[in-house]
């Protein structure tokens, strides 16, 4: 049977969270948040989601660049594999140090860092958007002459690296510290203490910082997030609030150059009282005002069948026709969406469940195109939208409470 197996890298990451969170029980460490991680793990979600319809096309951009620009004609021998995977991670550093320092990239980058706690959790905080923007960085190591089979393998181990170095519960690691990423160095690129801004870029090795002047070593306790917090777990404005603060200054720039040149500049160039703004203008404040938590049961419940689904879709994915996938993948997006709204007690969560509702009865049409099936879905839809009031306030107060 044809399985895809890079889809037991789910449960393989999922493992390592649980146990990282068993052993913060233990030693009674308090470096994980119910919302935050959940907040976290949606965003790593929709990234292997995504990947599934996408990560085709990136081997064969890397090939054509291969087939037709190479330079080389690199084979995969013991030096070319060390030259490689130094060529990706130096290639990754600067496409990093970019991602802090050019306005742009920081929009795609910046959702890794909302996160206020450290763990394995904000080792999952990773977009599509990203992937992208590195794949544009790498696409030198193809014309360079490496092929596109060598370097989709170097990617799938310089990706699962970095993930354990997202922890609080690893010390300084002795001689490796002169060497490798460690968590140690990576406490401080995530934090926002002033003396470890824009510091220990690199992914895998911290020659790069030490070789650049970007190195800083963990002294004082860090604290993790943005300068300013986020302060929201909305999957949607996660991904896109720094865009949108972005969008928002050019539009009050006069002229095309001054345009540019702050799309192109520096995040410090922002105005930092713009946040504030933005949020009033594009983000609603019509919330359910309710001390309970009962709606966390509903969230961990949404998320453990949403990861569930996504399991099987990647390992049966060659065993799937195309509509399931996309059907499947709307319905995993909407809910990643509605389980970030929960979390914020927005009212209008139960627009997405009518949306996820409706995705169910496509599918279930498209596969049993009977009469009876569309009576039936006929029915329910006349019921739904005859007690929309009834069932929308039942609906709140069965996740939210009174």
């Amino acid at each position: 049977m044809n399985l895809n197996y890079m889809a037991f890298a789910v449960p393989f990451f999922l493992f390592f969270i649980g146990l990282e969170y068993w052993f913060s029980k233990r030693f009674n460490r308090s470096v994980f948040n119910f919302n935050s991680s959940i907040a976290n793990m949606n965003i790593g979600v929709a990234e292997r989601l995504i990947d599934m319809f996408t990560a085709a096309g990136f081997f064969f951009f890397y090939d054509y660049l291969h087939n037709h620009f190479a330079i080389f004609d690199i084979q995969p021998t013991l030096l070319m594999w060390i030259a490689l995977i130094l060529s990706t991670d130096l290639i990754w550093y600067w496409y990093h140090r970019m991602g802090h320092k050019v306005n742009l990239f920081w929009g795609f980058h910046v959702v890794h860092h909302s996160s206020e706690e450290f763990n394995y959790t904000a080792g999952t905080r990773i977009t599509f958007f990203q992937a992208v923007i590195r794949t544009l960085f790498w696409s030198v190591l193809p014309i360079v002459g490496f092929p596109a089979s060598m370097i989709t393998i170097m990617l799938i181990v310089h990706g699962l690296y970095p993930f354990f170095t997202h922890t609080q519960l690893i010390g300084k690691l002795g001689i490796l510290e002169y060497i490798l990423v460690t968590p140690s160095h990576h406490r401080v690129h995530h934090a926002s203490n002033e003396a470890y801004l824009d510091k220990n870029f690199g992914d895998m090795f911290i020659i790069w910082d030490k070789l650049f002047g970007t190195f800083a070593e963990e002294k004082e306790e860090a604290r993790y997030g943005l300068t300013k917090q986020l302060d929201s777990y909305s999957f949607l404005w996660q991904h896109f609030h720094y865009l949108v603060e972005l969008w928002y200054m050019t539009k009050q720039r006069q002229g095309f150059w001054n345009k540019v040149k702050l799309v192109f500049g520096r995040p410090a160039d922002l105005d930092p009282y713009i946040r504030a703004e933005v949020e009033k203008k594009f983000l609603s404040r019509h919330k359910v005002r309710t001390r309970s938590q009962k709606f966390r049961v509903y969230v961990l419940c949404q998320f453990t069948v949403m990861v569930t689904m996504l399991f099987l879709l990647l390992l049966l994915e060659h065993h799937t026709d195309q509509f399931l996938q996309i059907m499947s993948a709307l319905f995993i997006l909407v809910t990643l969406i509605n389980c970030g709204a929960i979390m914020e007690q927005r009212r209008w969560v139960f627009f997405l469940e009518l949306i996820r509702g409706f995705f169910l009865a496509v599918t279930t049409f498209y596969y049993f195109p009977h009469p009876t099936t569309l009576v039936f879905l006929s029915l329910l839809t006349i019921a739904s939208l005859s007690y929309f009031s009834s069932l929308q306030k039942h609906y709140l107060k069965s996740i939210y409470g009174r």
